[in-house]
């Protein structure tokens, strides 16, 4: 207890010992300042050493809110130096730090910030990310930018808020980086999802011999090889671990199970976690959630029953995210929900980890509802919790509640990462947005996100399949690290917009820089070939895919080359085909026959075809829908009708034709013959119009698009009102001359409607981008880059 008659007694006898001693035994604020009182009078103040125990201390008692106390304090030394500086900054908050620093120039013009003082500022700069730039400068001019201590710390900062490229100029900038700096930037790299880049930079540790490797930095490569599954690179961890006398430390033992766990190598982490004595609690997470990854739902439950049978440690929320079979969630609904309920009477189930967990795994199995009431009871969600929903939705088809759910993490201010954007950019690629899609662009630059190899794939992908191919082609060229899925989604994008020579030279393009390709690769540029009409390619290169690269052909590789052969009109080899490869006989190839039949009109083959069909897909009224159309452009009614009535007696209803267009930020969608649209009367006045014109210029309604035994009059009038030609009459109507159209359909497109559409985009000079149900057509003054193959 320090009072008042302590202090002033023997005053004139009161050292500087005697002053610290009072001043560590201080309990409130107000003791401090009957000390500093009394130093005054005493002529003990300014002492440096005692302010700066008063600052310590007053740092310690009051805390943030102590702040203007301590400035105070700090303002009454006339010379401070800069070690009383430092305390200073690191007992304020961060609100406090960088503008102080901000007016030493002018305040204290003899003090000089040392590595020290920025190593302090970088930790307050953290948390208002707009400084770290001026901060970078200020240590950059005051000549800092290759000193490890500092370098660690911005480094840390820049990591902290993903700007990933920018941290490693700065790690590159120290000529000899300490192992601490090593550390930072691995440990920063993996917490960003930049595995490949972690273990780069781990390569370039080994062999560089400025720093020796410590336990932390054995414990954070680790994840980065355990996500990669590179059971090599997590075998040569282990050995130095070994070699370093790491490889008893807990963290690095945990971390090897959990890396042999990821890469498969489930009997290694088995062995390393009974050769533990007494396995403790991170332990048996790391191997709970080891046997969760592997399937070995069992196993992982007969471990947390060990657990707590044991008694000794409690369950906590590693365990319960370890436990929950996430990766293998199908046949497991019950545990899932004996889980929640053990999760809930243990009182983790609020844990922003376990939530996470739970939303995730009840978005795996489709129960929305259920992930989004554990999400809305979250009382803290990080970002995690928001991306689990958020992804959810995207991969279930909810995209309007996708899109709405990140409007609401952006009205909470939660800054959205690299996995945020790649899956909203996913949503938009669904909704077929362009307008959307370049929103979450926008965001992307102006929260400066880090552009690493996934978000550019899934801008890539969003571009593409909004129409802008041009786009989609610019990023990928900017790209300076491209992974096969990036190739692949280039090479899809030229595939789906019917650019096959492009595709063919960008695959070959991607073999030039020794990139493998993958099943996935060879769909992609198989499904370009068919669409492009480059048959003899296509089958070399289906060719090329078994004999050259091993890769077995799945049932999509045997379809898209029935697809093929049947769209180049060669429908008896695509027959052939399907006979000499049984393994293929799925509904996927059978149907890629119909198509085929549809397109040719071949009515034999097709009741083959269908027949096969109706065996193996007995609910799908796609089928019937081709064959009664082929029968109808054929002039069948009769066996038209038949299949029509079959269909209805099975109570398959085929799905309606649709069409959407954005106009501005709205959606806007059609149906043949719809009058819902506000503008209706107007759509259909300015189409007489237009189709008027057209018949000036030459149009003939293709009325085989009409597909009933009606007069020829009256077909006309059938194909006149298709839910494309009214979403690009609206169109027109409603953007300015010159505007292009960009409209999204369900169906594949009709002849007429390509006809029209084509004879439209001469008349009106407008570009008329369509998407049917399998490409997109580019129409320009009359001409469509299909070339009228589709």
């Amino acid at each position: 207890m320090v009072d008042g008659s302590m202090l002033w007694s023997g005053s004139a006898s009161f050292g500087r010992q005697r002053y610290l001693g009072i001043i560590s035994a201080a309990t409130t604020l107000r003791h401090l300042d009957q000390i500093l009182a009394h130093s005054i009078v005493s002529s003990h103040h300014p002492d440096l050493i005692t302010v700066t125990a008063l600052l310590r201390r007053v740092s310690d008692l009051g805390g943030s809110a102590a702040a203007p106390h301590a400035l105070r304090l700090f303002s009454s030394v006339e010379y401070p130096d800069i070690f009383l500086l430092n305390v200073l900054l690191r007992t304020l908050p961060h609100s406090f730090a960088l503008p102080l620093l901000s007016s030493l120039p002018c305040r204290y013009p003899h003090l000089r910030p040392n590595s020290f003082t920025y190593a302090t500022v970088a930790s307050a700069a953290a948390a208002r990310p707009e400084s770290i730039a001026a901060l970078h400068a200020r240590i950059v001019v005051d000549g800092f930018a290759n000193d490890p201590y500092v370098g660690s710390a911005l480094a840390d900062l820049y990591l902290n808020s993903s700007q990933v490229s920018i941290a490693e100029k700065v790690f590159d900038a120290i000529p000899e980086p300490d192992t601490v700096l090593w550390n930072t930037l691995i440990s920063g790299l993996v917490d960003n999802c930049s595995f490949s880049r972690a273990t780069s930079v781990f390569q370039r540790m080994m062999i560089s011999n400025t720093a020796k490797f410590s336990s932390t930095t054995l414990a954070v490569i680790l994840p980065a090889a355990a996500e990669l599954q590179d059971l090599i690179l997590g075998s040569l961890v282990h050995c130095l671990a070994i070699k370093l006398g790491f490889a008893s430390l807990t963290h690095i033992v945990t971390g090897l199970i959990s890396m042999y766990s990821k890469c498969a190598n489930i009997c290694a982490a088995e062995l390393l976690f009974r050769e533990i004595e007494f396995p403790d609690i991170i332990a048996h997470n790391a191997m709970i959630s080891g046997y969760s990854i592997n399937g070995l739902v069992a196993s992982s439950v007969c471990l947390f029953k060990k657990l707590l049978a044991l008694g000794v440690e409690t369950p906590n929320s590693s365990t319960m995210v370890g436990l929950i079979p996430v990766f293998n969630p199908f046949g497991y609904e019950l545990l899932v929900t004996c889980i929640h309920g053990f999760s809930i009477k243990a009182g983790i189930a609020l844990n922003s980890a376990v939530s996470t967990s739970f939303t995730a795994i009840y978005c795996r199995v489709d129960d929305m509802e259920s992930a989004r009431r554990v999400f809305d009871a979250m009382p803290k969600k990080n970002i995690a919790s928001w991306n689990a929903m958020i992804s959810g939705y995207t991969q279930n088809g909810m995209t309007e509640m996708a899109i709405s759910l990140f409007k609401e993490m952006q009205v909470s201010n939660v800054k959205p990462n690299q996995i945020t954007v790649t899956s909203i950019l996913s949503a938009c690629a669904q909704l077929e947005s362009l307008t959307l899609g370049k929103w979450v662009h926008d965001i992307i630059i102006e929260e400066r996100i880090e552009l690493n190899v996934f978000v550019l794939t899934a801008l890539i992908d969003m571009y593409a399949k909004c129409g802008s191919i041009s786009e989609a082609r610019k990023i990928f060229n900017e790209m300076e690290e491209k992974n096969v899925v990036s190739w692949n989604a280039m090479i899809s994008a030229y595939g789906l917009h019917g650019k096959g020579t492009e595709a063919l030279k960008l695959f070959e393009a991607m073999l030039s820089v020794s990139i493998v390709p993958t099943g996935v690769t060879f769909l992609s540029v198989l499904y370009a070939c068919s669409h492009g009409g480059l048959v003899e390619n296509g089958q070399a290169i289906f060719k090329s895919m078994l004999c050259d690269y091993g890769i077995k052909p799945r049932p999509e590789h045997y379809a898209c080359m029935v697809d093929l052969l049947g769209r180049a009109g060669r429908i008896n080899e695509a027959l052939e085909f399907i006979q000499t490869t049984p393994e293929s006989s799925g509904p996927g190839v059978w149907g890629a026959l119909l198509g085929a039949c549809m397109i040719h009109k071949e009515s034999k083959l097709a009741r083959m075809a269908a027949e096969k069909l109706f065996e193996l897909e007995p609910e799908n009224p796609g089928y019937y829908v081709l064959l009664s159309n082929i029968h109808s452009s054929k002039r069948n009614y009769l066996e038209a009708a038949m299949v029509r009535q079959d269909a209805r007696k099975k109570h398959l209803l085929k799905s309606p034709g649709r069409t959407s267009i954005e106009v501005g930020d709205v959606m806007h969608t059609f149906t043949a013959n719809g009058n819902v649209h506000p503008q209706s009367p107007a759509i259909y006045s300015e189409l007489e119009k237009i189709t008027a014109k057209m018949t000036e210029e030459g149009y003939q309604p293709e009325t085989d698009a009409a597909l009933y035994d009606v007069e020829e009059e009256e077909k006309e009038h059938m194909v006149k009102v298709h839910s494309e030609k009214l979403a690009i009459t609206f169109a027109i109507i409603s953007t300015d001359p010159g505007t292009e159209i960009r409209i999204f359909k369900n169906l594949r497109v009709c002849l007429d409607c390509h006809s029209w559409t084509k004879f439209v985009s001469k008349i009106t000079e407008r570009l008329i981008i369509v998407r049917d149900a399998t490409r997109f057509h580019h129409v320009k003054d009359g001409v469509c880059s299909c070339g009228d193959y589709w």
